[in-house]
């Protein structure tokens, strides 16, 4: 569980403008669009707000030179495709890893590139209900190695505008449910997870009390890849107390999250101390049961409706990882 969510509202402050994700900037910059954005939208207002005098040159695939006169302005929501791609077509709901450079309109510097250390950003899904329809009607419909530059004009007082260029470079869907073989051998003393067929998670307590020490145990073993502390994952999660009264589950919102295992600038870490340990060194496709203590959870705080010094049982879905 996290203990704070991520907010994609945020001004694009000057550290973000250098450091960005991809889908972050593509995020900011939906945001600071107007709001009244709707799919809807004419193709004569879309080649409005397409960006004029930009170009790309370079192998598909491969880090591509942008070339543009200096200084030029951009407003937020303009485009222009730089590179049709040869690959496979975007759809709905697909995870797309981009590299991408981000371009100082002022005159031309960049400001971010992931292409250098070779770090693509695959934290973007293809959801009408997230994106901004510029960015979803661009998107979804092009093909793998297309290359995308979007407008970026800062409101705010990091003064940066831009161009953001993002190569898409693969995609891949999401696991709907955890996948993989069903673990044997698990403890008789601990609590007892059936699913409906959905794959959503229902338990029996089995006389499970509280706990001094975190127990991660393996319901179903994914094939997928190992979990590090480096990874942000995407999980489907229930969580209950020990008296077993749920008190959050994603299923029943029908969502997923995506939670970071890594720590920030200031070495918090966005998820409770169990996820993190509990989770790091699972794989993705696995259903994993925690049990975790106070110390690991909240502590001697209380938490909405979970009270202090209380004895956290999860259910966690690995879906996919990045």
């Amino acid at each position: 569980m996290r203990k704070s969510v991520k907010s994609m509202l945020s001004p694009l402050g000057k550290a973000v403008a250098l450091a960005c994700s991809l889908a972050m900037c593509v995020s900011l910059a939906a945001c600071s669009s107007s709001s009244s954005d709707s799919k809807s939208s004419s193709d004569s207002s879309d080649k409005k707000g397409q960006i004029a005098g930009v170009t790309a040159k370079g192998k598909l695939g491969e880090k591509p030179t942008i070339s543009f006169n200096t200084p030029m302005t951009v407003s937020d929501g303009s485009y222009v495709v730089l590179q049709k791609g040869d690959g496979d077509v975007i759809e709905e709901g697909d995870r797309v890893c981009a590299q991408g450079i981000a371009l100082n309109v002022k005159d031309g510097t960049e400001l971010m590139d992931t292409w250098t250390k070779n770090t693509p950003d695959c934290s973007l899904k293809v959801d009408s209900k997230t994106l901004s329809s510029i960015y979803y009607n661009q998107i979804k419909g092009a093909k793998i190695n297309t290359t995308i530059g979007f407008g970026v004009n800062a409101q705010d007082s990091s003064g940066y505008s831009y161009i953001l260029a993002m190569t898409f470079v693969s995609k891949s869907k999401d696991l709907k449910k955890a996948t993989g073989e069903e673990v044997k051998d698990v403890p008789a003393n601990l609590p007892k997870v059936t699913r409906a067929k959905n794959g959503k998670p229902s338990i029996d307590m089995n006389g499970q009390g509280s706990v001094d020490s975190l127990i991660s145990q393996t319901l179903i073993k994914g094939n997928g890849a190992k979990l590090t502390d480096k990874n942000t994952v995407v999980v489907k999660y229930t969580g209950w107390l020990t008296d077993g009264k749920q008190f959050d589950s994603s299923w029943d919102r029908d969502s997923t999250i995506d939670a970071d295992l890594f720590s920030d600038s200031s070495g918090q870490h966005q998820v409770i101390e169990g996820w993190q340990k509990g989770l790091v060194g699972q794989t993705v496709g696995s259903q994993v049961l925690l049990v975790i203590p106070p110390d690991q959870a909240y502590g001697d705080k209380e938490q909405g409706s979970i009270p202090a010094n209380s004895t956290l049982v999860f259910v966690i879905d690995i879906l996919a990882a990045y």
